[in-house]
C-alpha cells in the first residue's frame, strides 16, 4: 500500500514539473504568434518573414513533443504562410 502512494506522489511531481515545462514553451509560442501577427498588421515585411520563421520552428517544436496537436501546428503554420504570403503580395 505504501508503495502506491509513493508512486502516485512521485507521479503528482513528474506532472507538475511537465506541466510548467509546457506552459513555459506554450508562453513562448504565443507571444512569438503575437510578434508576427502585429508585423503582419503593421505590414512589416522583413520583420514578418523574421517572426514566422521562427514561428514555424517552434509550432513543429511544440507537435514534436505533443505539447499541441500536430494537426493544429499545420493549420497555423498554413494559414500564417498564407498572410504572410498575401502580406508580401500586396505590398510593392
Amino acid at each position: 500500500m505504501a508503495e502506491r502512494r509513493r508512486q502516485s506522489l512521485k507521479s503528482q511531481r513528474q506532472d507538475k514539473k511537465r506541466h510548467a515545462h509546457n506552459v513555459r514553451i506554450k508562453t513562448a509560442l504565443k507571444k512569438t504568434l503575437k510578434e508576427l501577427q502585429a508585423s503582419i498588421a503593421g505590414k512589416k515585411i522583413e520583420e514578418a518573414k523574421k517572426h514566422l520563421k521562427n514561428a514555424i520552428v517552434q509550432l513543429a517544436k511544440a507537435a514534436k513533443k505533443d505539447i499541441i496537436h500536430k494537426n493544429t501546428a499545420a493549420r497555423k503554420i498554413s494559414r500564417l504562410n498564407k498572410k504572410v504570403a498575401k502580406l508580401a503580395v500586396s505590398l510593392p
